[in-house]
């Protein structure tokens, strides 16, 4: 298979048939933006999901850690298989570099500099980390089933002696104005995919495209949109859009229409899930206040939510947090009311491990604990 010869940006589309896409779109995410804006700390409360996009956008390539596992290793509890670890690691890697990012773009824009340095970020002591980091290739990958040769590969990326050329590009096309910056996202994160600038990550960092852009352009007042729940969903349509690029007529057009549907739909979802979220909070907060009776009742709540599953131990040096002693006292509270559940009763030396339960089932979508 010949290496794909992709089209320079910006790409002709036929806008009035997208015209109705782009309303719903917009009007989706700038509800979910409003449910953002609203939430008293974004930053605690939308923790777990903002844990479990980095789940889902490492299971597209092909980690098989869940969100309980990764919350269960931040209270330290340890996997036993060394790939469960680094399939951790890896969904920790991706939070630390979105965060990275949202802290970069309130000083400068987005750059093909910072790309490389979030990709450095995002392969940090995982799988792929000798695969160039924070570099772009400088020889041919492929996409195809593990051990394929080039020549069976499914997708074969453009040569890398042009790549220099196609990234200047894409990275004056990402910030120019267009007549409407969801299609130009739309555009931006395929153009990346095609790209495949780098030997590994191009998946995770494509789908991180996607917050850092609606947060710098402003369309978000935070870099918290989840997109990779829809993605896994209806992963062969994805794909088979993606690769028609290039092949057929129109294909643009039906690769910015899927997009903006998925923006819409998954905007719905994340503003109903970031609802659900608040509702949650403030139910809890006026349990634990009646429980415990005590000034401690809602910053402990609050680290519960940043933090669902824990032991005592996590609390200490926490601002606004009083003696290990007094907290696990809180806790035990909160785990006789039912609201807090044991997953790793106290053993010799080893603490008990609780659970927010009902926050990671909400997150996870269904019952795991």
């Amino acid at each position: 298979m010949a290496p794909f010869a992709p089209d320079k940006l910006p790409v002709p589309l036929n806008w009035e048939p997208l015209i109705p896409l782009i309303g719903k779109a917009n009007r989706a995410i700038a509800q979910y933006d409003g449910v953002l804006y609203g939430l008293p700390n974004p930053d605690i409360l939308l923790s777990p999901i903002t844990t479990q996009e980095a789940v889902l956008s490492s299971r597209i390539e092909g980690t098989q850690a869940t969100l309980g596992e990764v919350l269960k290793f931040e209270a330290g509890e340890q996997p036993e298989e060394e790939s469960k670890r680094l399939d951790i690691q890896e969904i920790i890697n991706y939070r630390r570099t979105l965060r990275a990012a949202e802290q970069e773009l309130k000083a400068r824009p987005f750059s093909l500099n910072l790309l490389l340095s979030l990709h450095q970020t995002l392969l940090d002591s995982v799988r792929g980390r000798n695969k160039a980091r924070g570099q772009f290739r400088k020889i041919q990958n492929w996409i195809g089933p593990p051990g394929s040769s080039i020549e069976e590969a499914h997708f074969v990326p453009p040569q890398p002696e042009v790549l220099d050329e196609f990234l200047d590009n894409w990275e004056r096309y990402y910030h120019l104005d267009r007549p409407d910056p969801l299609v130009q996202l739309a555009i931006i994160h395929a153009q990346f995919e095609v790209l495949h600038p780098f030997l590994d990550g191009n998946g995770r960092l494509g789908r991180l495209i996607i917050p850092i852009f609606l947060f710098e352009k402003g369309i978000l007042s935070r870099p918290m949109f989840y997109l990779s729940a829809y993605m896994e969903l209806h992963r062969d349509e994805y794909v088979h859009a993606l690769r028609a690029l290039g092949h057929q007529a129109d294909a643009w057009n039906s690769w910015v229409a899927f997009f903006l549907n998925a923006l819409f739909e998954q905007a719905q979802e994340n503003n109903r899930k970031a609802r659900q979220i608040l509702d949650l909070y403030e139910h809890l907060k006026d349990r634990v206040i009646t429980l415990t009776r005590s000034q401690f009742a809602v910053p402990l709540l609050d680290n519960l939510f940043e933090q669902p599953i824990i032991q005592a131990s996590a609390f200490d040096g926490k601002p606004l947090m009083p003696s290990r002693q007094q907290v696990a006292t809180l806790l035990g509270r909160l785990r006789d009311a039912g609201i807090l559940k044991v997953i790793r009763p106290a053993s010799g030396r080893r603490a008990q491990v609780l659970a927010l339960a009902e926050l990671v089932n909400l997150c996870e979508g269904h019952q795991v604990m």
